[in-house]
């Protein structure tokens, strides 16, 4: 798809719910709860009363400028919009009304970027200081190469502080990161540095403090499933349905982010909202010549999906693989991968997913046939917010691995067809935890901390409770302080970043032009922890990668018609040209295609 350099960027949203601030300068208000008698408008504890349709919608126009703090009284409740542009004083608080034609763009040409280009940074907005901080670190990051950025989730939460899964108000940007048009700030500055922005989002669940609806509206939920987080969303019900897609459009749209990361979309019912979701986003964002990616994270390696609407999904899988590979680990989820980790990173390089369809540790079959795939469906990654936050002591792979063995992993990572991801701080080599954290009191707190613990006390590091204790309360502020991504050595942070930096380079000179039509031509376990993959490039050229993160040199006879990309580390080469790839190494091969050269 083109982008049209003479097309509107960007386009203000008409959502079905919440506040909407109208052409002619009153604003229109919209509330779904089919089940509620009376339903009032406060503003400054002055009462309108809302008119119902037959939907069920209660609705009410009004001179209500932006700024305006109000809430709802359903029957006698008062609560919070659940589709809120902003909240000041928390989810609790009073909703404020948003203009979103409020911000005057600078960066107006911007209309995304192809997905093959894509190699994203993902951040935690919070644990680097809000909007504004974010803003500031984006030269940083355009500079070392990335061309997006990957924000956790920043609907509003309890408290001041969350990982961002836990938010009940999907609308409002949490108070605690910044202001709308801060956001809408900080994205302008990305897109004039080049970088797309992508936004996690979690529409499988809202979290347990500050979520009204199952007070005044039980029909937005479903009795008869349930999830780890309670009732299951009721997205059969064509207005919940709309709540969602209203809340991506309006990114999109409004605050101009180039991409949504659907998060846990397994635990979403039934399956086809997801379609229902990715059309309606395509259908609003082609006319205008949008470039904007769906992504998805989904347990079920439902490959069928990526064959429509969706551009990618997190490969959860070849993640898993290549840390038993690392580390050794074979706990939890890394039991399914502890049998044979060398042959699953090779099939997960050739074919996408792991779990095809056969079954796992738990005896459930889960996965579809990927093969047929093209590479940039995969999101490949060492580390995310899961992976390293989800572990007891939230240890990042530089306190786990072998040094040698995690630079030749991200060589893997950056120049493997697959689309790499990398965690805020992995590019310089960063050793600080990052740590699960919330923020909340009372029987709640103590209910996370303890189940917390509880989670992993079937580990064997774990199994005595006396080492289970010096697992971080999430609630603690030293916890969120901990996992704020720090620099502990200078002059190795920088070693790491000039490193890293040359890699990306190479990525977009040598392998993203070539990425389109790409297939993949196998992989052939070469020894115990190590690995030789081949690709087809889009121009006839070809791509080969060898990983071996063993003790033991391997062989590897090299064709004299392949030129050497990279290697890692520099002193592997003598070893390269005598057929052998040394231990805790990695090589990039481009074969040449007849005459052509690859390199200018």
């Amino acid at each position: 798809m083109n982008a049209s350099a003479q097309a509107p960027a960007t386009s203000i949203h008409r959502c079905t719910y919440g506040a909407q601030v109208l052409d002619d300068g009153s604003t229109r208000f919209c509330l779904w709860a089919p089940g509620a008698a009376h339903v009032q408008l406060l503003i400054d504890g002055r009462a309108q009363a809302m008119a119902r349709d037959e939907e069920g919608n209660h609705l009410l126009i009004t001179q209500a400028p932006a700024g305006t703090r109000y809430v709802y009284r359903v029957d006698g409740r008062q609560v919070p919009d659940p589709a809120s542009r902003a909240q000041p004083g928390g989810v609790s608080g009073a909703s404020m009304v948003v203009d979103p034609a409020d911000y005057a763009w600078r960066c107006d040409t911007w209309h995304g970027a192809p997905w093959h280009t894509a190699v994203i940074c993902e951040l935690h907005v919070g644990a680097l200081g809000g909007f504004d901080q974010v803003c500031a670190c984006l030269p940083r990051l355009a500079a070392c190469g990335f061309t997006a950025i990957e924000l956790m989730p920043i609907a509003s939460f309890q408290g001041d502080r969350n990982w961002g899964y836990d938010g009940v108000l999907p609308y409002a940007p949490d108070a605690s990161y910044g202001t709308p048009a801060s956001l809408k700030a900080m994205i302008d500055e990305a897109h004039r540095l080049g970088l797309a922005v992508i936004l996690d989002v979690v529409y499988n669940h809202f979290g347990p403090v500050g979520n009204e609806l199952p007070n005044y509206v039980p029909e937005f939920f479903r009795a008869d499933i349930h999830t780890p987080w309670g009732a299951a969303i009721d997205f059969c019900r064509p207005q919940v349905a709309r709540y969602f897609i209203d809340n991506a459009l309006m990114w999109i749209n409004e605050y101009r982010f180039d991409g949504l990361r659907l998060d846990a979309v397994h635990a979403i019912q039934p399956p086809a909202f997801l379609e229902e979701f990715a059309a309606a986003v395509r259908r609003t964002c082609l006319p205008h010549g949008r470039q904007v990616w769906l992504i998805l994270e989904n347990e079920h390696n439902a490959a069928g999906l990526l064959r429509g609407d969706y551009d990618a999904q997190w490969n959860d899988d070849a993640h898993n693989a290549l840390h038993v590979l690392l580390t050794g680990e074979h706990e939890g989820y890394y039991a399914d991968f502890a049998g044979d980790p060398t042959g699953e990173v090779a099939k997960a390089l050739a074919e996408g997913f792991v779990f095809q369809g056969q079954h796992d540790r738990r005896g459930i079959s889960r996965g579809e046939p990927s093969q047929d795939l093209h590479p940039t469906s995969f999101v490949l990654f060492l580390q995310n917010h899961d992976q390293i936050g989800n572990r007891p002591m939230g240890e990042r792979l530089t306190c786990l691995a072998d040094e040698a063995d995690l630079r030749a992993a991200m060589v893997l990572v950056a120049l493997s067809p697959m689309i790499p991801l990398y965690f805020m701080g992995e590019p310089w080599g960063c050793r600080t935890p990052f740590y699960y954290f919330t923020d909340y009191d009372g029987e709640l707190a103590t209910q996370v901390r303890e189940g917390r613990r509880e989670e992993f006390a079937h580990f064997s590091g774990f199994a005595d409770p006396a080492r289970r204790e010096r697992i971080p309360d999430p609630n603690a502020l030293e916890t969120f302080a901990a996992s704020i991504p720090r620099v502990t050595d200078e002059a190795r942070a920088a070693d790491w970043e000039r490193w890293f930096a040359g890699l990306l380079q190479l990525r977009r000179q040598h392998l993203v032009p070539r990425l389109q039509d790409c297939y993949a031509l196998g992989c052939e376990v070469l020894a115990d922890k190590a690995v030789f993959a081949r690709w087809r490039l889009g121009d006839g050229h070809y791509w080969e990668m060898a990983l071996n993160v063993s003790g033991n040199d391997v062989p590897l006879p090299r064709d004299p018609a392949t030129r050497v990309i990279w290697i890692e580390p520099q002193d592997a080469m003598d070893a390269l040209d005598s057929g052998v790839l040394k231990a805790h190494a990695a090589v990039v091969l481009a074969r040449e295609m007849q005459d052509e050269r690859l390199i200018a």
